[in-house]
């Protein structure tokens, strides 16, 4: 049977009517656009009206959010060794001294230890930046922009680069994609990722080109393999020295090219350049925006949903509009009825870090160990720093099989009441979590509500799945009505153990 109009996914970016933007829509907007809102910061957004609460979003940069000191990060714990170092190796290897050749050995083996323990700092200190700042938003395009243009400290083992290329994803994070596409080629930790450092004229590598154009800006079909090796061309001489981009004038082919339609004696700057004069830049990028904050397409355009190629199409046009800026894209997204529609919301699978962040800031969790989190976040399929390829994450349906669901339900419980998932000591979290704190917004406008166990029940299903369905709310007012009914700290708790074991819950 066909849907009625009124039920149909749109196919434009026609405006959400302002009296349709309530609970339920603001709740929506804080997990796509970020992950999550406590009660008071959903009916916050609510009473705020559509218009303001997408403002207050996107324009994170007006809300005030100290960066944390850039020395606070050892940059020299990987670095090349001094001439002098390096002709001291060389005259031990010539003369066959064992001991000087050994003590630069160990060097070398201290070092990536040291830097190993940094990254887990690195690591450490972003899981904390997306549980606790106030710009959601800037968080989760940073994650964005690491699945997009995605590197692997497995591969790289330079910390510091790793965390480098963090802070220049989230410099840009809403920024103009252009700027960020020229960043890009000139960052060490992707120059190093993709073997560019060592490109040159004589022997041109392909990496960069290729993926610059098949995963980061175009797509398969839209270049040639000519447009590649002539792109790695352009490239060549684009290397770093020591945490810095340094272009070798002697290593690059200065001769002429033709990239894209593009002639002449072309540079990186000019290859980035061809590649966003070409139309179907925006679409790819559109495509992978409405993936990540709407909803899962085929990789194929031909087989994506007319409505949402439509949807893409019209983003698209606005990227061009306004040369590549990324934030008025979000903003006429966020503020579209497409984006509310009921085929979209509470349709998402939570990635590993959507769910273990999410939860933290939604139900207001301890955060109880850092390190567990990260641990349960690889097990999960998300070790952030290290996906799995140049391509990212999968993402959508892959998030989930019998052993991530495991580990999912585990961790959740970990926040919730400190039990350390199997495979750790025994010994319990002591941090108490004050879950009947969730209740005081309730108890704050209606009294009596926060002594209901109906109530109470709706509330929280609301806060946790948005729309439950009628089987969740019989399921725990039972629980409530066969534990005697008293809705105190161990109760909520209970509920919310429940709740965020329903197969709802891994939804957004």
């Amino acid at each position: 049977m066909p849907l009625a109009p009124e039920d149909r996914l749109p196919a434009n970016l026609r405006p959400l009517k302002p009296e349709r933007f309530g609970y339920e829509q603001a709740r929506h907007l804080l997990w796509r656009a970020g992950f999550g809102g406590t009660p008071e910061q959903i009916n916050t957004l609510a009473s705020w009206g559509i218009e303001r609460a997408v403002d207050y979003i996107v324009d994170f940069d007006k809300i005030e959010y100290p960066s944390p000191a850039a020395d606070r990060f050892d940059p020299d714990i990987i670095r090349p060794l001094t001439p002098d170092e390096q002709r001291q190796l060389r005259i031990a290897r010539q003369t066959q001294d064992e001991e000087t050749v050994a003590r630069f050995r160990l060097r070398d083996q201290q070092a990536k230890r040291d830097d190993r323990r940094q990254m887990r700092q690195i690591q450490q200190w972003w899981l904390t930046r997306m549980i606790e700042s106030p710009r959601p938003l800037e968080e989760k395009l940073t994650l964005f922009w690491h699945g997009h243009f995605a590197t692997s400290y497995r591969t790289i083992e330079d910390s510091y680069h790793m965390y480098l290329q963090n802070q220049l994803f989230r410099s840009h994070a809403a920024g103009n994609f252009g700027e960020l596409l020229f960043q890009i080629i000139r960052d060490p930790a992707m120059l190093a990722y993709l073997d560019n450092d060592e490109s040159r004229r004589d022997r041109p590598n392909e990496n960069l080109a290729r993926e610059l154009m098949e995963l980061f800006s175009l797509g398969v079909g839209n270049y040639t393999e000519m447009d590649i090796k002539e792109g790695a061309r352009a490239l060549t001489g684009y290397t770093f020295r020591d945490d810095e981009f340094v272009f070798l004038e002697n290593n690059h082919d200065s001769g002429s090219k033709k990239i894209l339609g593009k002639r002449g004696a072309l540079d990186g700057d000019d290859f980035v350049t061809a590649i966003l004069e070409t139309r179907a830049c925006s679409r790819f990028i559109c495509t992978k925006l409405y993936r990540f904050f709407v909803k899962s397409v085929p990789a194929e355009w031909k087989d994506i949903p007319r409505e949402s190629r439509e949807v893409i199409t019209d983003l698209a046009s606005t990227m061009l509009r306004s040369r590549y800026e990324i934030r008025p894209v979000l903003r006429r997204l966020f503020l579209s009825e497409h984006f509310y529609h009921d085929q979209v919301m509470n349709e998402q699978v939570k990635s590993p870090v959507e769910l273990v962040v999410g939860a933290v800031r939604s139900l207001h969790t301890p955060v109880r160990d850092l390190n567990i989190l990260l641990e349960a976040m690889d097990l999960m399929g998300q070790n952030i720093f290290f996906p799995p390829s140049v391509k990212g994450w999968d993402g959508g349906r892959s998030w989930i099989n019998t052993a991530t669901l495991f580990v999912r339900q585990n961790i959740l419980a970990f926040l919730l009441t400190g039990k350390k998932p199997v495979g750790y000591d025994s010994m319990a979290d002591k941090q108490v979590y004050e879950s009947e704190k969730l209740l005081s917004w309730l108890a704050e406008t209606d009294p009596s509500a926060a002594r209901d166990p109906q109530r109470v029940v709706d509330f929280l299903l609301r806060l946790t799945l948005g729309t439950a369905p009628p089987t969740a709310r019989a399921t725990l007012e039972e629980f409530v009505h066969d534990h005697g009914g008293a809705l105190g700290r161990d109760m909520i708790t209970a509920l919310l153990l429940i709740i965020t074991a329903m197969p709802e819950y891994q939804l957004c």
